[in-house]
């Protein structure tokens, strides 16, 4: 057993050491492996680690060459925006120098210009005031034509001539003035147009100043004769002295005096001018208290009746025939003492003594401030207005004489009557004679100043034909068609103005030249006969080429009437049509 054991022993011990020895060989190779394994890692790793490090070189580099291309691209770009930027400064710096250039001949053209609208306006204000004063001296120098009719039995010659040219001068001195006026400032043909009139009118009145000179020097030795012829006959004891013969008027042809018309109004026709000026001063006097009062009380009635007049005649347009019945009502309630309703007040004249005249007053200056403004904007206004201001005056004749002296004194052709410069008289206030509006010491433009006329003879030639449907109508016009006749009889026995007749005739014979027609038959057409063939040369040759339209329109509407035999019923008359609605 003991050496069964020992031998087991070495056997377990040779067995063991076998064991330790091959698993130290195993340890060792496997040692020896790892390590050579690790070895091959370290290698792997090192050459992985410089492969990266040679990837990483690779990288940067391209990346710096990217970097470089790029900055040189940037820097190329650079170089080349720096030299577009350049090029642009130039460019800019030469426009801008192109510019200035441009700008200083701009204000020096400027400049000019200015000096030059300075010295033309300078020279026209001087043109102008000379204008002013060569109308001066040919309106005196026209007097001075009048003033030779005392020598009208003394001279051979026609003095109508004489004054028909000298007005002509006036009226062409005063159409270049208003062409002037209208147009900026005179031009030196203008200047040179008038200096030529002034030159005729004295030429003029030197050759009437000769031939009175003539004439009176003839008297004197034709008196000197018949003395002497007395003398011898008394010495002679031969009978009575020598015969003389009687001059008689020389005339024209078909023994007519066409060429002698008149410039001043008639006698009878001034009286009825001056009485309706005064009676309508006498007016104002008789309400002066109520107008000057400084009472509250009385202030207010002054208002409210002021209101109660005029707002029904502004009232008045092409409305239905009931609302224009309603306003002719409260405008007659108002004359007759009614109380009337105005602004929700009752008023009424018997709360002034003064009440009436006022009232009477401003009711006629409303009635003619319509025709100068409404009827002048819208000519069909005119018959509404004037039948209204037609069936007042039939019951209110004091209120139709002030009618009157209001258009005669804003419209002093509706007489007519041409207003005559006096000497020592301002050139305003003849202008406003004429019917001009003059403010701050300009005159209104002429196209305003006929439309105002214009406007004003479209409502005188509508009252005069117009009656009150609702009235009596037994009873006569209270200034009907034969103030119209005689009108335009005087109109054309005065010598025309340029500009101002074409156009009031034109507007007259529109309004009322159907009624004329059919009033006076064949005396009328007769008289369209006398305006075309005798009237018309007389217009044309005072007419400017600037002042042609209405001579044409005139022209232009007579003969087309002539043509037809007839002249139209104007436009917006009042029919039965009007008063049914």
């Amino acid at each position: 057993m003991a050496l069964q054991s020992s031998r087991g022993i070495r056997v377990e011990g040779c067995i063991r050491m076998y064991e330790l020895v091959h698993r130290m060989k195993g340890t060792e190779g496997l040692r020896q492996w790892q390590e050579e394994q690790e070895r091959k890692v370290r290698a792997l790793s090192e050459m992985a680690s410089e492969q990266l490090k040679r990837f990483d070189e690779l990288k940067e580099l391209k990346q710096h060459k990217e970097f470089q291309d790029l900055r040189e691209v940037i820097e190329k770009s650079t170089r080349e925006a720096l030299g577009h930027q350049e090029k642009l400064k130039a460019e800019h710096r030469h426009r801008a120098k192109i510019l200035n250039l441009k700008l200083r001949e701009a204000e020096q053209q400027r400049l000019k210009q200015a000096e030059q609208e300075r010295l033309r306006r300078e020279e026209g204000q001087v043109r102008l005031r000379s204008l002013y004063t060569l109308q001066e001296e040919v309106l005196q120098l026209n007097q001075q034509l009048d003033t030779s009719e005392q020598h009208k039995d003394l001279l051979k010659v026609d003095l109508a001539a004489f004054r028909t040219r000298g007005n002509q001068l006036c009226s062409l001195v005063s159409g270049i003035i208003r062409t002037t006026s209208e147009s900026g400032y005179p031009t030196a043909e203008n200047q040179a147009e008038a200096e030529r009139a002034l030159q005729e009118m004295r030429d003029l009145l030197r050759n009437l100043g000769q031939e009175i000179t003539r004439a009176c020097e003839d008297k004197k030795r034709q008196d000197e004769e018949e003395a002497q012829a007395k003398l011898q006959a008394s010495q002679t004891h031969q009978g009575p002295g020598p015969h003389t013969q009687s001059q008689v008027p020389t005339q024209g042809p078909g023994g007519t005096r066409n060429e002698d018309l008149q410039v001043k109004v008639q006698d009878s026709t001034m009286q009825w001018y001056q009485q309706l000026q005064d009676a309508s001063a006498q007016c104002v006097l008789a309400f002066e208290g109520l107008t000057s009062s400084k009472d509250s009380q009385a202030k207010k009635i002054k208002m409210d009746l002021q209101k109660a007049a005029t707002i029904p005649v502004s009232q008045i347009s092409t409305i239905a025939g009931s609302k224009l019945k309603e306003v002719f009502d409260k405008i007659h309630s108002l004359l007759s003492g009614k109380p009337v309703q105005s602004g929700g007040r009752s008023v009424s004249v018997t709360l002034n003594p003064q009440g009436l005249d006022f009232v009477q007053y401003k009711l006629a200056e409303k009635f003619v401030k319509q025709g100068e403004e409404e009827v002048a904007s819208h000519h069909e206004a005119a018959f509404p207005i004037a039948v209204v201001a037609s069936g007042i005056w039939a019951l209110h004749p004091r209120v139709g004489d002030l009618i009157l002296a209001h258009l005669h004194k804003k419209c002093p052709y509706s007489v007519p009557f041409y207003p005559a410069f006096k000497e020592g008289m301002a050139l305003e206030d003849y202008q406003r004679m004429l019917g001009y509006q003059v403010k701050d010491s300009k005159v209104e433009q002429q196209d305003n100043f006929l439309k105002r006329m214009s406007g004003m003879i479209r409502l005188y030639a509508a009252i005069i034909q117009l009656r009150w449907p609702y009235g009596n109508q037994q009873e006569i016009h209270p200034h009907g068609l034969n103030h119209g006749w005689r009108w335009l009889a005087q109109i054309l026995n005065m010598e025309p103005l340029s500009d101002v007749t074409a156009t009031l005739l034109f507007d007259f014979l529109e309004v009322c030249g159907n009624a004329l027609m059919k009033q006076y038959q064949v005396q009328f057409w007769k008289m369209i006969l006398l305006i075309k063939e005798d009237y018309f040369p007389r217009i044309e040759a005072i007419t400017s080429s600037g002042q042609m339209g209405s001579f044409i329109r005139l022209k232009q509407f007579l003969e087309k009437c002539l043509q037809r035999k007839e002249i139209p019923v104007p436009k917006g008359f009042l029919t039965s049509s009007f008063w049914r609605s």
